[in-house]
């Protein structure tokens, strides 16, 4: 890629407003690169919709996003990543990052006595994307595998460490906590919003491992990798995100994902 090539922004895509606690990581990780992230808010959420319809928003979205002249795609969304990345990889001609690898590494890493706990929607739980790969990596594995529908409608209605949301996370975890599982993925990236309170409920021996700054990290290591990296500068990189619905709610979710005030969102037509 020429030097202007490497100019051009990171493309991030998520079926809703949880990718941005990707695009936090990535701002921490990389600050001199530019971010395009697009919200596929009028077809939210992904968890419940066929594997075929997903890998058809998630071409649709990459077609949009490599309109745009991305060097890089990042599917911040689990249920996309456990359908669609596989795919996107192969027609792409440019790096697409998925959340599941990143996370699957990490959580192999952290265990010490190989029993991992993996919370997240129904459609990535039944997806078993997850667990796949971590048998596919640790044959010997054992796996507690939990589907958690009602946490991210908590962590949009901002109730992070509300008693309910307390007591739901004690319902969800407690099969964790009989499994003995010292690792825990966070499957979903709404999920790290709710860290420290899962943080509470497990104790501090269990590993939380967040799916967005894993995959953070995976897209540096890819930069870096590629020569990918923007030339350094003074100022922060932009970033820049769209919504495909009215974004007048989407603009409220975000800021509280990003911890930053937003100017403008853009509406944006794909497909």
């Amino acid at each position: 890629m020429n030097a202007s090539g490497l100019e051009q922004p990171i493309g991030a895509f998520d079926s809703g407003v949880g990718g941005l606690t990707v695009v936090q990581a990535m701002r921490e990780l990389l600050p001199a690169e530019d971010i395009l992230y697009l919200g596929d808010t009028a077809r939210v959420p992904y968890g419940n919709k066929s594997p075929d319809t997903i890998i058809r928003y998630s071409r649709e979205i990459m077609a949009y996003l490599r309109g745009k002249g991305v060097k890089a795609v990042v599917v911040a969304c689990n249920t996309a990543s456990a359908h669609a990345l596989s795919i996107l990889q192969k027609e792409a001609d440019i790096p697409v990052i998925g959340v599941i690898a990143p996370g699957v590494q990490a959580a192999l890493s952290a265990t010490r006595n190989g029993r991992i706990g993996i919370v997240g929607t129904q459609g990535t739980i039944q997806s078993e994307a997850y667990q796949n790969l971590l048998r596919q990596y640790h044959p010997d594995v054992i796996i507690t595998a939990i589907a958690a529908p009602l946490l991210v409608s908590l962590v949009e209605e901002d109730w992070l460490s509300h008693p309910a949301t307390h007591l739901i996370l004690e319902e969800y975890l407690a099969p964790m906590k009989a499994a003995r599982v010292d690792t825990v993925v966070l499957a979903c990236t709404h999920y790290p919003l709710l860290k420290p309170l899962a943080q509470r409920v497990l104790g501090p021996d269990v590993v939380l491992v967040d799916s967005a700054q894993n995959a953070a990290a995976a897209l540096a290591r890819t930069l870096l990798k590629g020569n990918l990296n923007r030339p350094f500068r003074r100022e922060a990189g932009q970033t820049t995100i769209c919504s495909t619905d009215a974004p007048a709610q989407f603009s409220r979710l975000a800021e509280r994902f990003l911890g930053q005030k937003i100017k403008a969102i853009e509406q944006v037509t794909v497909g």
